[in-house]
């Protein structure tokens, strides 16, 4: 069964008789985090020889022998099987066929939907749990609230800014939350310039290089930055959000251009501020892209999600296509 968000937190202390669970989605960090506390929860701890096992996808076919297994020491045992694929189903339908007390822990970023979802979404033994990237307000209250739990406090427009350049792995973000927690102090406050000196850009600079230079109409930088930034793991889907928060920033900044601002000036209004170093490239872009234009292109960036998340399609081609294609069109723009 699927589990809501409201359920989530009381599951990862205690699962009860719940006997595996599917972790999927896109946020890999919090993928790994939730398999290592319902490890603990159920095991004790995560490296217990006795009582944990890891292994990898091409071990699925050992699933209902590890499940069978009672430990030595008593209590349950956790198998934890770490980047499942959807071929996996049949073996995982004949471990939960089984009537072992072990707890399997499935651990499967960028799993689409497909029959291992629906084998485990349908059983009442067994828990899907989705991870994916926190963003907006969500990702806002928990910044600010690991700050507050050390003692900080952030600055409106810093608190925008991390808003804006974390949360691709939930993992990674509370470690470089935690980092500037440090740096700033018990008492401290976080402004703009520590927040851009402390914290690393974890929505990745290649990617925010790749959307500046496709709405600039760029193509061969969007092309390499782009192509650099899936190397280093940005994941189709959170390009394609990464895409559409950039576009709606030119929108608002378009908006105010209509209400009578210099392009200057508009980008400037913007909150989180445009970097400095970047604004002459977005300015760039604004002077491309009239209202019509950007409402356009906006809907083929969310229409490219929705095709990622269909079973089955070229997602990384999808993404790809949805950020040059934006490059293309603003490069026809400017040769008018």
């Amino acid at each position: 069964m699927k589990l809501d968000a409201r359920r989530i937190d009381a599951y990862l202390k205690d699962p009860g008789p719940s006997r595996a669970v599917l972790l999927h989605g896109e946020d890999v960090g919090l993928i790994r985090e939730y398999g290592a506390r319902l490890t603990r929860a159920v095991a004790g701890g995560t490296d217990d020889p006795f009582r944990v096992v890891e292994l990898g996808a091409e071990a699925a076919g050992q699933l209902a022998d590890e499940l069978a297994q009672p430990p030595l020491t008593g209590g349950r045992r956790v198998v934890r099987v770490r980047d499942v694929p959807d071929s996996a189903a049949a073996a995982v339908a004949r471990a939960l066929a089984g009537t072992g007390p072990g707890f399997l822990v499935l651990e499967a970023p960028g799993l689409k939907a497909g029959k291992l979802r629906t084998l485990m979404e349908k059983s009442t033994e067994t828990a899907v749990i989705a991870c994916y990237p926190a963003t907006g307000r969500a990702l806002a209250q928990t910044i600010a609230a690991t700050l507050q739990s050390m003692g900080v406090q952030a600055e409106r427009d810093a608190l925008d800014w991390l808003t804006d350049h974390l949360g691709a792995d939930a993992a990674v973000t509370q470690r470089e939350v935690e980092k500037l927690g440090l740096y700033a102090g018990t008492g401290g406050r976080v402004d703009m310039e520590a927040a851009r000196l402390a914290t690393g850009d974890l929505a990745g600079l290649s990617l925010e290089d790749a959307l500046f230079a496709a709405t600039a109409g760029d193509v061969p930088a969007t092309d390499r930055a782009l192509e650099l930034a899936m190397a280093e793991g940005a994941a189709p889907v959170a390009v394609l959000r990464a895409l559409l928060l950039h576009l709606h920033k030119l929108q608002r900044a378009r908006a105010a251009m209509d209400d009578g601002r210099s392009a200057g000036e508009a980008a400037k209004s913007l909150r989180p501020p445009i970097f400095f170093k970047r604004e002459p490239i977005f300015t760039q872009a604004l002077a491309l892209w009239s209202t019509s234009a950007l409402e356009a292109a906006c809907k083929r960036a969310w229409d490219a999600e929705l095709g990622c998340k269909r079973t089955g399609a070229p997602d990384d081609a999808i993404a790809r296509s949805a950020v040059l294609g934006v490059a293309q069109r603003a490069a026809v723009l400017r040769r008018r």
